[in-house]
């Protein structure tokens, strides 16, 4: 008995020992607080590593669909005639067929413009000793070897069903046709006086709708009746009008129905490249583009238009500026892009002008209507004339709206 007292007394005694060496202690709620949100951290850092990376990628894909990516056009990346045609195919805006003859254009004008570059070293200039065109005019050798090159290019395409140039005295049914029958109708090279100079000169050309009537068979007679009929066509009735420009750089200006588009041909890929998207004619320009050598000649109306432009007192103190190359597309591209007037009127010695409307003047129209601009003979709308022969002529007002509403203007008083 006195042993088990013993024992629990000791046992009592050690007990309070250790209750002196370390005694409560009682925390505030600061200190609470702060031990909380130490335990919340590590808590935090020890989380699994796969699950912090799959919050990541939830929160990435979040931001990502809140900004769209921006898309960073490469220095290499060339918008080309062919990738242009083939969106618009695509847009349903043109069939295969006719970018397949659009096509076969653009290889035609990569040709001229190489045989127009090297004609002074290649014995490529003069004329071509073959007499007078058509027109009356003597040919160049240029002007036989271009239209050579069209009528090659457009026959191979085999989308091609009639073809009419400046440089044949009727229309060309072509045999070579697969399907499609365009007609095309095209000047191969305008202005080719000045090639032996070194001048800028051009092609102009325009597509319409295919002829199921023009085929060769048969009466050949009637055949050729039959093409000349579908070839003569208003030039509203265009699917396709454009020009090539060989001069500094080569340059093609194109539109199918929809606005006027200008493709630079690059001479290290040997691509035409789209450098001018949806040109657009200023609405007014101040320069003319006429051969003033025949003002003796013109009509009362045009001789006091002329004389109005050089008035200084009615344009604030500043006449208008005279600039004539004296190739149509050369004129006309300047004007296109910098606003003005072209001008080729009637005169006492040609009264229609010297311009044929099939091929010339109804193509640019077409283009300068697309533009923003007019085409008028002064008297009415190019587009609207029904041609009566394949090589006629009339006269040619083009360029920016108010300008050639301001020629027809002295007509009208």
């Amino acid at each position: 008995m006195a042993l088990a007292q013993r024992s629990t007394l000791k046992n009592a005694a050690a007990q309070r020992t250790r209750s002196a060496a370390a005694p409560r202690v009682a925390f505030s709620s600061p200190v609470v607080a702060q031990l909380r949100q130490a335990a919340q951290s590590l808590r935090a850092a020890q989380q699994p590593a796969a699950e912090r990376n799959v919050k990541a990628q939830a929160a990435a894909v979040e931001a990502t669909e809140a900004k769209p990516a921006v898309y960073n056009k490469s220095q290499f990346e060339l918008y080309t005639l062919t990738t242009w045609l083939l969106q618009e195919e695509r847009k349903g805006k043109i069939d295969s067929e006719l970018a397949t003859v659009i096509s076969s254009i653009s290889l035609a004008c990569k040709q001229i413009a190489a045989a127009v570059g090297r004609s002074g070293i290649s014995s490529l200039t003069g004329v071509a000793g073959t007499g007078e065109n058509v027109q009356g005019e003597e040919q160049k050798k240029l002007d036989v070897i271009s239209n050579d090159i069209f009528c090659n290019c457009l026959r191979m395409s085999g989308r091609t069903g009639v073809i009419a140039s400046e440089e044949e005295a009727t229309p060309v049914a072509v045999e070579e046709t697969d399907s499609g029958n365009y007609i095309v109708v095209f000047d191969p090279l305008d202005g080719s006086s000045n090639i032996d100079a070194g001048i800028s000169v051009g092609s102009i050309f325009g597509i319409y709708e295919p002829s199921e009537t023009c085929v060769v068979d048969g009466d050949l007679d009637q055949s050729l009746e039959a093409c000349i009929t579908n070839v003569c066509q208003p030039g509203k009735n265009l699917l396709v009008a454009g020009y090539c420009l060989y001069s500094s750089c080569h340059t093609m200006v194109l539109t199918i129905g929809d606005g006027v588009y200008g493709f630079t041909l690059d001479p290290y890929v040997g691509e035409f490249v789209l450098t001018h998207n949806r040109i657009q004619v200023p609405e007014v320009g101040k320069i003319y583009s006429f051969n003033e050598g025949n003002y003796a000649m013109w009509d009362e109306p045009t001789r006091k238009y002329m004389d109005s432009l050089k008035e200084p007192s009615k344009w604030g103190g500043k006449p208008y500026s005279a600039r004539y190359i004296g190739s149509l597309v050369g004129d006309f591209h300047r004007t296109l892009l910098y606003g003005g007037i072209y001008g080729y009127p009637g005169d006492a010695k040609n009264k229609n002008g010297k311009l044929r409307l099939l091929y010339e003047c109804a193509p640019m129209s077409f283009i300068a209507e697309q533009a923003g601009g007019m085409g008028s003979t002064g008297k009415e709308r190019v587009l609207d004339i029904q041609p009566t022969e394949v090589h006629q002529r009339v006269p040619l007002m083009i360029g920016s709206k108010k300008e050639v509403e301001y020629y027809e203007s002295f007509y009208k008083n």
